[in-house]
This record gives structure tokens, sequence and C-alpha cells, in this order.
């Protein structure tokens, strides 16, 4: 539903959701994890996670597709309809991974954005992979112009929604990724970007090195496997919010993956024990929608 049209009882709604999720960037540290479909959004919240984000790559695979950066209309659309689905299940904020802004300029990037706003987002991330092997990343000029537009197209549509800029330089494999990061991250932060992100780093002292860079705005870890590092551990070093990208969708096609090819290779139906039980399931979706949910 585009906001324009919204009753004032989902505008109330939704400014509630933006207001939380600002203030959870204020102090502490939380885990925002990233479901792929309406179930798993469902269930998250169901176990009390105060916020969400969506996953570019889990969304992807649900489709039968690859993660990839594409930036045609169509993937904008599939995108757009993935977070306003999720934004609709649940009553909790909503982050969207909005890949690098579909389009090369930045008027390509402040029009995607308001179109992703209106979905009733609480925040958005940009970042500055270009999908081009041979130049991976934005020319930091660009990037940073790319970064002001999103900010702009926020402020322009009077929404309290948090811009988040990432650099993908621990990604694209750049031969200094730490320096890099902390050199564009500064300069997105200058740009009007609320929230910090250089998805990559896996050290205590690398991550520390990013906080203190962007302090006192808040820096958002990537964590995708088991990097002998709790939430604790991360909370002491200074991170303020944890995502998990498509490492629960991954979780989950790895159960479903190792199951089928047991049963195809050995007849065998090993895969199929200790499952949750299907009244577990069906009882949690049995229960009415959230009641802030957006209808």
């Amino acid at each position: 539903m585009n906001q324009s049209q919204s009753s004032p009882t989902l505008h109330d709604a939704l400014t509630e959701r933006r207001s939380a999720f600002r203030s959870l960037h204020e102090r502490g540290c939380f885990v925002i994890p990233n479901p792929w479909d309406v179930g798993s959004a469902r269930y998250l919240q169901h176990l009390g996670f105060p916020a969400l984000a969506t996953t570019s790559a889990g969304f992807a695979f649900s489709q039968g597709l690859p993660d990839t950066d594409d930036d045609s209309a169509s993937a904008r659309d599939r995108n757009l309809a993935y977070i306003a689905g999720i934004t609709a299940a649940v009553d909790v904020p909503v982050s969207a991974d909005f890949m690098s802004g579909y389009g090369p300029e930045p008027e390509d990037v402040a029009e995607s954005v308001a179109r992703c706003v209106a979905t009733g987002v609480a925040g958005l991330s940009i970042e500055d992979s270009t999908g081009d092997s041979t130049s991976p990343l934005y020319d930091l000029p660009a990037a940073v112009a790319r970064v002001r537009a999103a900010r702009q197209a926020i402020d322009r549509s009077g929404h309290d929604v948090l811009l988040t800029a990432r650099a993908e330089c621990y990604h694209v494999g750049h031969p200094d990724p730490l320096r890099e990061s902390v050199r564009r991250l500064e300069a997105y932060a200058a740009a009007g970007a609320d929230v910090l992100f250089a998805p990559g780093p896996q050290s205590a002292a690398d991550i520390k090195a990013l906080v203190e860079a962007v302090a006192p705005k808040p820096l958002n870890l990537l964590v995708v496997r088991d990097i002998g590092l709790s939430v604790e551990d991360l909370a002491a070093l200074g991170v303020r919010r944890i995502s998990v990208g498509g490492a629960l969708a991954l979780a989950a096609w790895t159960g479903f993956m190792r199951a089928a090819e047991t049963l195809k290779s050995e007849g065998s139906f090993a895969g199929l024990a200790n499952l949750v039980p299907y009244a577990e399931i069906n009882g949690l979706f049995s229960t009415s929608a959230p009641q802030g949910a957006l209808r």
C-alpha cells in the first residue's frame, strides 16, 4: 500500500515502528535476523526479535533465482513486492536490503528509494558495488553521490526511515579492505547515512577498527557463519546491530537438501528424523495475523 493512501491508523503504526527502530540503534546491541519469506518472518517475530531485515540471497533462492547484482526494472519490482510482503506480515520494524539502489545514476537511486520507503519499511540499505567484475566498486565520488541521493529521497518523503550505507570492499576482494572500508564509510556518514555497514570482516581487530571509525554512528556487522564470537562479544566491541544475511535461508536449504539427497541416493528416510512437529508449525500459523500488520 502506498503511504499516501494509508489510513491514520496505518500511518500511526508505521510512525511507531520507525521510531522504535531508530531507538534500537541508540544504545546497546541487537540482532536483526533476515527472513526470506512471510512464514520465516512470522516465526522470527514469534521468537521476540525486535526488528527484521530482508535478504536478497534468501529471497532469490526461494524464487529459484541466483543472488546477483541485477538492477533491472523487473528485479526491482520483485524485490519491492518481497519487501512489501514482509513489512505487511509483521508488527516489528523491517529494514530492506535494497542492493545498490537499482540504477547507476543518483537520480535512479532516488526514484528507487522513494518506492522502497512507500512499502512501509523502517530502514533500507544501499551498497556501493557495481556488479561489474572489472570495476566492482563505484568510484568514491559517485558512491557518495548515490548515498546523498538516497538521503535526499528519504528526507523528501517526510518519513523517518534509517539509511544504511554499505561498503562492499571485503566482498569484492579489495586488496586493502579495512582501510578502504573506513575511507568509504566515513564519507557515507558525512553524506547522510544513519548506519554504516561493511560486510565481510571477521576478526575482532577489524571489527573494532570499523566501530571506532564510524563512531558515534552505529555499525552493522554481518555474521554468516560461526566466527567464534558471541553476540555479547560483539556488543563489547561496540557493534550496535548484527544481521545474518542469507545464513538462516542457507540453514533451511541445508536441511532440505540433505534430507532430499538421502531420500534419492539411499532410499532412506533418515533425513526426516527429529523434525519439528507439524502441529507446532501449524499452530503458529493458525493464530491471527499480527495486530499491527499492514493489511
